[in-house]
Parts: structure tokens; sequence; C-alpha cells
């Protein structure tokens, strides 16, 4: 890389002394620490030229490890664009270049201060335009103040000109050019915390209504959720979420009374162009979201017919659900579970109850800590209630299809479902990447990563961890990896080191590996595991590991269900054969959705030839990839 050394220098509203380490922004300093400091340094010195990870590495971590230099430099960069208010999905400052590095786009100019010219000197740009002779002074004239009169004149009506189209303009862009939204979480003026799942749980259903009966991108509940409690400028908010409208607000109960006001921004211009508030009692307050959606949708001119008529909801169960939601997304499974029963007591034909429910058997099967002979039956027939009480009802549709693939493995009727569940809303993200999931299974890879950049185009900030899971699946790991550092150094705190940690295993890069588990175990808040990871590894390599892995879910299973597919997975990376069949066949005896995924792990490939796991292949009723 050629450098160009300077001392100061200017670039947009900023200056950057490198001899002092101090960046200005309108002669003001601004707050920046001494590592991203370094990484803007040279890429200013490289203006133009793409500066890859790699030289960033040699230049400022040095032979750091791979997690430490990656954490590092996600987080630098992303402290830089902070600072210079830029963002990643439309640079002003700095580009990021996938798979290659980073490249400074603005211009650069000098900023050391010049000598003051001499009194009298010409000025060259002058005497060029004058044959090479200074230009004359014009002579006084009699005439110059009546001129000056009218030019002052002329400006002043050119001024009310300007202001008044711009008035006009603004107050159309106003309206007219709002066509994302982001719905920032309703303050809880309870005064009660315990109230807060109500607050997330009206801020979640305006979300979906407003997706739902408008025209406009709603940013997902995940994407805002990030920004509860956070007191930052509407702009910058806008700027991270990639939007022109914020709808922020806030919302209070009081025995049976509900209160609830509404302001919309458009961040352009900082202007509130909407306001509302909204007095309900409990009876009634289901139906607020889709009242306060349709309000929205129709001042912005962006409203669609529902098709779906209003149907009385028991505000007791309403409740219920809510909290049930709310405890879901806290990954309080069980807690929530107990809630969407509640809901569903109170009122038997609330479809909405009838999805949380069929969500809560689901996850449970899913993650393991549930047996699929016990509680398949249980999560398809809550998924099939809501759909037969609500048709239109897309999540109906979705948990329904998820349901008939996952649990009956036929895979032709949960593709039409979920398929269904897409024509009712085509902005759920949810079930465009079930559909991404369902291909990938298939072996249809190229049309799995097709079906995610879709869902990723419609909402970038939901599941960032689709992505990586479709290239994981893909066994595209050097892919997997590029697409894992970008969303990282966007958000650090993304839960992505298991995928880092798949893409390591897949490539055969054992202490890469290791240091993702480890990042994962310390993310997932169990720092003694992680040490104990850490320790066998450094004693034992990957197969120490695999053996402290083998005990932890042995000592687990003596008290809980652990499911027979999570045996077979380490038993197969150690190389034990019977032992990693043996499990498999327990896992199909209990119908386990987890065998769903095992042809697309490396670490099954050394069993292909064998005719028990073809077998098993064969009755799941997968495309075999052998």
């Amino acid at each position: 890389m050629s450098a160009v050394n300077r001392g100061r220098q200017k670039f947009g509203e900023f200056e950057l002394d490198s001899q002092s380490g101090e960046l200005f922004r309108g002669g003001r300093p601004v707050k920046i620490q001494a590592q991203p400091l370094r990484v803007l340094s040279i890429l200013l010195e490289h203006h133009g030229e793409i500066v890859s990870r790699e030289q960033l590495r040699a230049r400022i971590w040095g032979d750091a490890t791979f997690v430490e230099f990656d954490e590092g430099l996600n987080y630098a960069i992303r402290q830089v664009r902070l600072a210079l208010r830029d963002e990643v999905s439309k640079p002003r400052y700095i580009e990021t270049l996938p798979k290659q590095g980073y490249r400074f786009v603005a211009g650069i100019v000098d900023a050391e201060p010049k000598s003051p010219a001499e009194p009298g000197a010409a000025d060259p740009l002058a005497a060029s335009l004058n044959g090479g002779r200074p230009r004359p002074e014009p002579a006084p004239s009699s005439a110059r103040p009546y001129r000056l009169i009218w030019l002052a004149l002329a400006g002043c009506v050119a001024v009310v000109l300007l202001v008044l189209g711009w008035f006009v303009t603004d107050r159309h862009l106003a309206t007219q050019s709002i066509r994302s939204l982001a719905v920032i979480p309703l303050d809880n003026l309870s005064g009660d915390s315990n109230q807060e799942y109500f607050a997330d749980g009206m801020t979640d259903e305006l979300t979906t209504m407003l997706a739902k009966d408008s025209t406009l991108r709603i940013t997902s509940r995940t994407s805002a959720m990030q920004f509860k409690g956070v007191h930052k400028p509407v702009q910058e908010i806008a700027r991270a979420l990639n939007v022109d409208g914020i709808l922020e607000g806030s919302i209070s109960r009081s025995g049976n009374q509900v209160h609830m006001t509404l302001q919309l921004i458009r961040t352009h211009t900082d202007a509130h162009i909407w306001a509302e508030s909204y007095d309900r009692d409990l009876n009634d307050v289901a139906a607020l979201p889709g009242e306060a959606a349709r309000d929205i949708a129709a001042r912005l001119h962006s409203s669609l017919a529902s098709t779906t008529p209003a149907r009385y909801v028991n505000p007791d169960a309403h409740d219920a659900y809510l909290r049930g939601r709310f405890l879901w997304f806290r990954g309080q499974n069980e807690e929530a579970g107990k809630e969407f029963r509640k809901a569903v007591e109170l009122q038997p034909d609330y479809a909405l109850g009838w999805t949380g429910l069929s969500s809560y058997y689901g996850v449970g099967i899913w993650d393991g800590s549930m047996n699929p002979v016990q509680t398949m039956a249980q999560a398809e027939a809550a998924a099939q209630k809501a759909v037969d009480l609500d048709g239109q009802l897309a999540e109906g549709h979705l948990i329904l299809g998820a349901s008939i693939f996952s649990f009956q493995w036929d895979f032709a009727r949960g593709f039409q479902e979920v398929s269904r569940a897409i024509e009712l809303d085509p902005k759920l993200t949810q079930a465009i990447h079930m559909r991404a999931r369902f291909l990938s299974i298939l072996g249809r890879h190229q049309e799995a990563i097709q079906t995610q950049k879709t869902a990723s185009e419609i909402d970038p900030f939901e599941r960032p961890w689709a992505m990586v899971t479709i290239l994981d699946e893909a066994r595209q790991y050097d892919a997997a990896l590029a697409e894992a550092r970008e969303k990282l150094e966007a958000d650090p705190g993304i839960d992505m080191y298991s995928l880092i940690a798949l893409a390591y295993r897949g490539k055969d890069m054992p202490r890469e590996w290791e240091q993702a588990y480890e990042k994962q175990l310390q993310v997932e808040g169990d720092p003694a595991s992680a040490a104990a990871a850490h320790l066998a590894f450094q004693r034992g390599g990957q197969e120490a590991v695999l053996h402290w892995q083998l005990d932890q879910l042995q000592g687990k299973a003596k008290t809980s269900y652990v499911s027979p597919v999570y045996l077979a997975l380490v038993y197969a990376q150690l190389g034990n054969r019977e032992k990693a069949l043996s499990f498999l066949e327990q896992g199909f005896r209990e119908h386990s959705p987890l065998l769903l995924w095992i042809q697309l792990d490396p670490a099954y490939d050394f069993l292909h030839a064998d005719g028990r796991y073809r077998s098993i292949i064969k009755r799941v009723g997968l495309p075999p990839s052998y």
C-alpha cells in the first residue's frame, strides 16, 4: 500500500491531527479511543485504497488470536463509524467491502493553516482570468448605492420565496417521504416495573398491525427493542435502523384504564408530523394497536384494506398472552408456557393464544429439553387449533407448517402451510426464513440462500445470524465466516459464536473452533464452563473438549431430558461409529426433529456408506446427499 503522510487532514466536517492524536468536528474535539483512532488514521493514510483486515491486524494487533483480533477490529470500526456519524448501509466515509476489507471513500484536504496574503498582493486566480494582469479595482460610481438597494430587495424576495418553497415542500415531504418506520418500545409510565410486559406487548402488537395494515416497511420488534430505554437522538436511531420515520410514545395502566400517547417523527427534518393519545378501558385494549396502526397508515397515505374482522378478546386472556410473549422473548420458555395455557383456558377461541402455546412446545422440542414423543402431538394440535379458529392468521399457518414439516416429516404439507403464511403476510420474515431452512434441509442450498436474502432485504436487522446459518448448512464456511464478521462489526453483542465454531469445525481448524466455542460459553453467561473447555483443550486438544462435552450431557441426562441426537453428534465427532448410530436410532424412535439436520453436518460424513445410517435417512424421508 502506498501511504500518504499528512499531519492534519480534513474530510467533511471532521479533522484528524495525526501528530496529537485528536479528532475534531467543527473545531471541537470528538471523544474516540486510541485503538479506533489508529484504525481511522491508517484508513486515511490509504484513502481510496482497500485496506484488508489482515493489514490492519499486522499494523495494530500483531499476533493476537482470531477471536481477540476479530472482536477488537469490529469494535474499533464500529466506534469510528459512531464518531463520524457514518452508517454501514450508506457510508459517507468508511466503506465495507465483503471478503476484502475497508476503504476510506471521502475526499481529504490538507488542513494545515496557510500564511495570509500580503496586503495589495495580486490574486493569482484573478490574474489568470485577466490575461495574466491583476484585475483593476472598479472605479467609484454614484449609481452604486441604488444598485446595492435593488440587489438587497431582490435578495429579500428570493429569501422569502425560498422559505415559502421550503415550507411547502417540507410539509409535503413530511408525510410523503416516510416509507420505512421503526416503532421504538413504548415507555412504561405506570409507575410499576411489573408492567413492562404490558408496554412491550403493546409495542409488539402495534408493530405487527402496522406491518399488516400498511405498505410501509416496518422494522422488526427485535431490531427496535435494542433502543428500549435508550435516550439517543432520533436521527441517530434512524441511521442505525435505516428508516425515515420513528414512532415513539408511552403507555400507562391504572386500574381498568389504559392511556397511550404516540408521536410520529420524520427523521430527515426531526419534525413531529402526527401525535395522538388514546384512552381505553381494558375490555377494549386488545383492539387498540390495530386502531392506532390504521390511524398512522391513513396519515401517511399507506393504508391497506384489512381482510380480518375484529374479534373480541377477553382482557384477562390478552393480558396472559402478553405476559407469555414477554417471557418467551426473554428465553423463559417454561414460564411463558404457563401464561399461554392460561390465555387459552380463559378464552378457548383465542387464536393467538394457541400459536403461543404451540411455540412453547416447539421451542422445547427443538432445544432438546422436551421429549418429542410426549409433546409433538400437543405442538401440532395447538397450531391446528389456531388455524381452525382464524384461517387468515399468518402466524397460525407458519407454526402449523413448522410442526408438520418437523414432527410429521411431511415436507410437502409443511411447505404448503408456510407458503400460505407468506401469501397472507408477504412481510412476515419469520415465515420466509423458515422456508429457507426447509430448503436447506432438503439440500436445495442455492434456493435457500436466495430465499434468506429476500428475508434479509425486507428487514436487514431481524435474525442477523440467519444467513450465517444457511451458509454453514450449505458448507460455504468461508462465506459464513465473512458474513459473521460483518454482522459482529455492526453489533458485537450478537450471539454468533456457535455458528462461527461450526464453520471452523467444518474447515477442520481445531484451535479456532475451541476459541469460538469458549467465547460462545462466555456470551451465554457460563464463564466456568468456558474456563473448563479452555483447560481441556490445553491438555488434550479437540478430543479432550469433546469428552468434556460428553460428560456434561451425560450428567444433565441424569436429572432432565437430553435429546439422543446431541449425544450422537459428540460421538460422531469422536469417530465412534457404533455409539453414534445407536443414538441416531434412538432419536428416530423418538421422532426427533434434530435428525433433519444430520446430513448437513460434516461430523456424520464418515457414516454415509454405512447401511444403517442410510436406512435412517430413508425412513425419515430426506433426499440422500451421499
